[in-house]
């Protein structure tokens, strides 16, 4: 994972953690390690999946079990489930769009995407299949195909918040801070209360050197999520490269809690290195 540089000033950061959010339209939450350039890739989920009931109602309890399976964090479970589900009707589109970020959160990103491959080839206007395979495209690396899983699903549904999002995390890997930056408006304009895209426009905004607009952003999607802490990291470090140290430190703590309450231990002993660096 490569970590963003930064200096200015008094201030010196050895190593400074920049937290990208994508979304995933799913009632799970849950942290990945993406290889991706300075963004490291989180799913949070903030809407329960869109779902075709089966014609077969065994298939249906299965996959409603699967659901619950893995909201609770019993992954291998779930997918015993959703094979289930599948196993009494081969066509189940969301029991394959379910499985498919089952796999995601286990880390397997090629068996995610071939469930999204199949979810897709049964329901070809499934805009939340594009959207889902983008994001397991984007966190192998594979920005350019993630951006035309995006494009598509935008296509299909043009009010689709998460999809400029996620577009916009992908354009700003790709170096394209601008283009992410029109991406991040647009997923704001369709839903204002969108803290993800104010902290992921943050970044961009960071990126470009603009750090106030950057805080300022940071500063709403703290105020829409207060327990939100890739937010409080983020804007750690951006008042860490202004100078302002004491400020700095107690944004970082703040992320810190959050992702130990979380039990989020890689992000947790990450932020806490940099609060180790800072204090030197």
């Amino acid at each position: 994972m490569k970590l963003r540089l930064l200096e200015q000033g008094r201030v010196k950061f050895n190593k400074i953690l920049t937290i990208g959010v994508f979304t995933a339209l799913s009632a799970i939450t849950i942290v990945s390690c993406s290889n991706t350039k300075d963004v490291l890739v989180t799913e949070i989920g903030v809407n329960p999946p869109s779902r075709r009931a089966s014609k077969n109602s065994q298939a249906g309890s299965a996959y409603i079990q699967g659901q619950k399976q893995h909201a609770q964090g019993n992954l291998q479970a779930a997918i015993a489930s959703y094979n289930q589900a599948l196993s009494q009707d081969p066509e189940y589109a969301a029991a394959y769009k379910a499985r498919g970020l089952t796999y995601f959160d286990l880390g397997d990103k090629q068996k995610a995407i071939a469930d999204y491959n199949e979810a897709i080839r049964l329901a070809a206007n499934d805009a939340e299949a594009f959207n889902l395979r983008g994001n397991a495209r984007a966190s192998l690396g594979d920005q350019r195909g993630a951006i035309t899983d995006y494009n598509e699903a935008i296509r299909l549904s043009p009010n689709y918040a998460e999809a400029y999002n996620n577009r916009g995390n992908a354009l700003s890997v790709q170096g394209d801070k601008s283009g992410s930056i029109e991406d991040f408006n647009q997923a704001i304009r369709l839903n204002p209360r969108y803290a993800i895209a104010y902290n992921n426009r943050g970044n961009a905004r960071a990126a470009q050197g603009d750090l106030q607009g950057a805080i300022s952003d940071y500063n709403q999607a703290i105020r829409l999520n207060r327990n939100f802490g890739p937010a409080y990291n983020n804007r750690g470090n951006a008042r860490a490269a202004q100078g302002d140290r004491q400020a700095a430190l107690q944004d970082l703590q703040k992320a810190a809690d959050i992702f130990q309450k979380q039990n989020n231990n890689d992000l947790y002993q990450q932020v806490m290195n940099n609060i180790q660096e800072l204090g030197q």
